[in-house]
């Protein structure tokens, strides 16, 4: 059924009927990324799902957002005390935590009052499309996928999706900002003084895209667009870019965007005909996580994701910015870079940063790991061998997203990706609890610093090779890269360490980086409000022009 709700179209299905969940995958054409849950009553939920009390007031609070709480551990398993979950495998696929949520319309509630059992209630749209908010369109859009439509006669001015949130270092960290949240502004304070305050347009990132505006002392962040990949997106984009602006009646005096040249957002903002600043996309995440957390500069920032632009024009994404007190930066380390073969390829394919990777250390062994190259054709593993040998269309990263990715790969994990980040899901999943042994990462002396990935690299192929666990891989490999940071914030010597960028949605990775920094004296923070992926990126684009503007 599509139901129309507060900021757009839901399609919801029975969620204990796997039947149905898989043909909502079939025709929403979304394979195996999880579906969120509305369940009826708290009650219900925690029949499915161990809940913390902090999760437990975010399902209750106004807001009312999807929070990713973890299946209970008694899920799938029948017992004289208590019965199998009927929540099945199809609705979050090879995932120890559910989205879930409570009713939070009038419709809702109405309709949950009468069914006894949680619906999946995911998004109605087709991947990648922003959701439906007219009838209407509706109808058009959705009449392949939905048998039933309950709609209502109050009109949708704006699509706003259902917010997402996780428990991370006990605090809530909004991974996508949406209904609830958004445009509540989030107000930042600065040292560097300037009577003319001048009003910023930030257009944000090209994927998990969001725009922001800069008002004063508060920085508006609109709610979660996208991904700009579609006609139907980037129309919303446009919109959203003119939107905002006149809801709150504001001049445009400067715009912001991305460094990349190739990304939609940027190419927007270049035709505006407004004073235009971009800013680099690792400092827009460490300069968002400090205003916040009302950081003044200096601070090391810890920018780890999948793939930002850098000044260098490769591809950055394992960035330790020390940021100064005009928000210039120093890029002071950053992770031992590798080639990926195919370039946008390797980020549906783990196997190809897996390729690169070991390419990078071993030549042409590379080739001599069955798992990455088993359900290769000759003919692929000719031309991914070319790419290398080569360096065509073979860009260079220091992307730690990459090595997640690869990794994943090489213990055999995921070779091909269907959303955005699920090898580096499925690998954090699989980590072993209570491990503290860790890979080695070699921290070089010296500026910038290298956090030389090859010693622990190769440790873990050994342990492939001698088909050890892959969860004691995985723990291994998240110590790894924790202890690497801590090694690189003391030779830095800067107190405060700020970490953004979307890897720190891994909760493990985040609270014991966070656990490890304390333990050295130094004072760690983290986002809670706004999300550490790149919906992100537009209020510290807003921030870092501001300042910068300033200094000028």
């Amino acid at each position: 059924m599509a139901l129309k709700g507060i900021g757009g179209f839901q399609l919801v299905v029975d969620a204990r009927d796997r039947a149905a969940v898989v043909r909502l995958r079939e025709r929403k054409h979304r394979e195996e990324k999880p579906f969120a849950l509305m369940y009826p009553s708290l009650d219900a939920v925690r029949a499915d799902c161990e809940i913390s009390e902090l999760e437990e007031r975010s399902l209750l609070s106004p807001e009312s957002p999807i929070v990713l709480v973890k299946r209970d551990h008694w899920a799938g398993q029948a017992t004289a005390q208590r019965a199998v979950s009927p929540i099945g495998e199809a609705v979050a696929p090879r995932n120890p935590n559910l989205g879930v949520m409570l009713p939070y319309s009038p419709l809702h509630h109405l309709l949950m009052r009468e069914l006894s059992f949680p619906i999946v209630a995911t998004s109605g749209n087709l991947t990648d499309e922003p959701i439906c908010i007219d009838e209407h369109e509706a109808l058009q859009r959705l009449r392949e996928i939905a048998d039933l439509f309950l709609v209502h006669d109050r009109p949708i001015v704006r699509h706003v999706d259902d917010s997402i949130v996780r428990v991370i270092c006990d605090r809530e960290m909004v991974l996508r900002r949406a209904r609830g949240y958004a445009p509540l502004p989030i107000a930042f304070r600065s040292k560097i003084e300037n009577r003319e305050s001048k009003t910023v347009l930030a257009v944000g990132a090209h994927l998990k895209n969001t725009v922001a505006l800069k008002i004063d002392n508060n920085v508006f962040v609109s709610q979660h667009i996208g991904d700009l990949e579609t006609k139907q997106a980037y129309s919303a984009f446009q919109y959203l870019v003119q939107d905002l602006p006149r809801l709150y009646d504001a001049r445009i005096d400067i715009v912001a965007c991305d460094m990349h040249p190739d990304y939609l957002s940027t190419k927007f903002a270049m035709q505006l005909g407004l004073p235009n600043k971009p800013i680099q996309h690792h400092l827009a995440h460490v300069v968002a996580c400090m205003a916040e957390n009302e950081i003044e500069p200096p601070a090391l920032g810890v920018a780890w994701d999948g793939t930002g632009y850098g000044l260098d024009g490769t591809i950055w994404g394992g960035e330790f910015l020390l940021v100064k007190e005009d928000v210039s930066f120093e890029r002071v380390a950053h992770f031992r870079q590798f080639r990926l073969p195919g370039g946008d390829r390797a980020i549906k394919e783990p196997r190809r940063s897996a390729l690169g990777l070991l390419y990078e250390v071993l030549g042409d062994g590379a080739w001599d790991f069955p798992p990455l190259v088993a359900d290769l054709s000759e003919q692929e593993k000719s031309l991914l061998r070319q790419m290398l040998e080569k360096q065509i269309n073979a860009p260079i990263t220091s992307s730690v997203g990459r090595l997640f990715d690869a990794v994943a790969a090489l213990v055999g994990l995921r070779q091909a990706s269907s959303f955005e980040g699920q090898a580096a899901m499925e690998l954090e999943f699989t980590r072993q609890k209570h491990i503290r042994a860790a890979y080695s990462f070699m921290v070089t002396d010296g500026l910038p610093i290298v956090v030389d990935w090859a010693p622990g690299i190769l440790q873990l192929v050994d342990d492939v090779a001698g088909g050890e666990d892959a969860g004691l891989i995985s723990a291994k490999f998240h110590n790894g890269l924790v202890e690497a940071a801590v090694d690189v914030a003391k030779k830095i010597g800067e107190s405060k360490i700020v970490l953004s960028g979307g890897c720190f949605q891994n909760r493990y990775l985040t609270e014991r980086i966070v656990e490890r920094l304390r333990e050295e004296n130094f004072r760690p923070y983290w986002h809670q409000r706004i999300p550490p992926n790149d919906g992100g990126i537009s209020a510290g684009q807003c921030v870092a022009a501001i300042q910068s503007e300033k200094m000028n």
